[in-house]
């Protein structure tokens, strides 16, 4: 089923994707009315660098609890809570326009609040939709998402003009209200069965970390993942000096450049949501490793904006790629009860990955040049590229999965699912 007739058929499906859209619109529009008001309130940039530290970097060390919390509760009430104390920690925001220090505090329960969400909402999606719309559902929930993100700096801009930066965080903070109100279209989502044996939210995120290293193909998805991200993360300060310094361009064609990558990541997703069930997985996955490391090594060689505007958008349909190819591999492979872990540690490794990409590449940048730094970074990660090709298909085998569409292994938990859905995409 592509992702339109998914999303007409499958109501609690829909409410999800519908919750993830307005939500990370809310977080994209309150993040550049943050920036403005820390901006003009502190008139340093170090300022703004420590509030997107707190707010990207910090939850990412929480992803191990993070994923123990999915697991751990009903989904549906994880996702309205963090919604709620998003929503309520920019409500307070807006109304105090507090000094930086309080704010920090605020944007960091905001930003964890969200770290728990983020992986809630991944394991709640076998739950919703039949094993085999999956890729279509994780495709379309992408879109979204992605779409919202590109958006939500345009909806900002139009509304400052009328509201100033207070009233753009009332409106976000009311958008995550909304994304809560929507969520309750989902069905309960409980946690599935355990042994009867009472153990601690410490000791289930060891297990979770422990779960990721132990099973050989997750462990190969992880650490493909992670390391192509800490080859490529460091792009988009890249992509800014190589437009103004190495192509002599303005900030107008560098925004352009940096808009390309979420250009080609919202048709990537589009496509993947009508046409990814024909797809096997780990082609899928290996192609998206290829692919958004290929466009920076080719960025790097790049001869003006327009070439590189071009190599990134296709960067972004490999991004889009290897995004949809990982979540449905997962789903697939990990029993339920886990699920929320796997995702959590998962991505949290990814932003600690980027962390590190912005570190170290930064550093090569200053001694370097833009150029010499893309074919770097876009050279890592075809050599992980090509590891995981090597590995991760015998691992698959071994296992006794196919990473494909219909047939892989639907082993993946459903014994012990959350929810009913995955029968009947029509069910409330």
């Amino acid at each position: 089923m592509g992702g339109l007739r998914l999303l007409v058929a499958n109501a609690p499906f829909r409410a999800l994707f519908t919750s993830r859209t307005v939500s990370y619109t809310g977080e994209a529009v309150s993040l550049v009315a943050l920036m403005l008001f820390v901006a003009d309130s502190t008139g340093q940039a170090i300022a703004i660098s420590v509030l997107l530290l707190v707010g990207d970097f910090f939850p990412a060390l929480l992803g191990p609890v993070s994923g123990a919390i999915s697991d751990r509760f009903d989904l549906k009430r994880v996702m309205i809570t963090c919604e709620v104390v998003q929503g309520v920690a920019l409500l307070l925001i807006a109304l105090s326009m507090p000094p930086l220090p309080v704010l920090l505090v605020l944007v960091a329960a905001r930003a964890t609040a969200g770290q728990v969400f983020l992986p809630a909402s991944r394991a709640a999606v076998p739950g919703l939709v039949r094993e085999k719309d999956l890729e279509s559902a994780n495709a379309s929930v992408g879109f979204g998402t992605n779409g919202a993100e590109a958006v939500g700096p345009l909806v900002a801009a139009a509304l400052f003009p009328f509201l100033g930066v207070q009233g753009v965080l009332f409106g976000a903070a009311l958008a995550y209200g909304f994304s809560a109100l929507v969520l309750l279209r989902v069905h309960s989502l409980p946690p599935a069965p355990n042994d009867g044996t009472p153990t601690s939210l410490v000791a289930e995120a060891k297990e979770g970390l422990g779960y990721i290293w132990s099973i050989t193909p997750i462990r190969l998805i992880a650490l493909g993942f992670c390391v192509v991200v800490a080859f490529n993360g460091i792009d988009d300060v890249a992509l800014v000096v190589l437009a103004k310094d190495d192509f002599a361009a303005g900030n107008a064609a560098a925004s352009l450049l940096l808009g390309a990558v979420g250009i080609g990541l919202v048709g990537g997703y589009a496509l993947l949501a009508r046409y990814g069930g024909y797809s096997s997985m780990l082609v899928l996955l290996l192609i998206g490793f290829a692919v958004s490391s290929l466009g920076n090594l080719l960025t790097g060689l790049a001869w003006a904006v327009a070439a590189a505007f071009a190599l990134q958008a296709v960067r972004g349909i490999g991004i889009a790629a290897m995004d949809v190819a990982t979540n449905t591999l997962l789903q697939r492979m990990v029993p339920s009860r886990i699920l929320g872990r796997v995702f959590g540690n998962l991505y949290g490794a990814v932003g600690v990955a980027a962390g590190l990409s912005y570190l170290g590449g930064g550093l090569l940048l200053d001694a370097t040049s833009a150029p010499v730094t893309l074919i770097v970074a876009g050279g890592g990660g075809i050599v992980a590229t090509v590891a995981v090709a090597l590995t991760l298909p015998r691992a698959l085998r071994r296992a006794g999965r196919s990473g494909g569409g219909d047939d892989a292994d639907p082993g993946h938990g459903r014994d012990e699912d959350r929810g009913s859905a995955g029968a009947d995409p029509s069910t409330p």
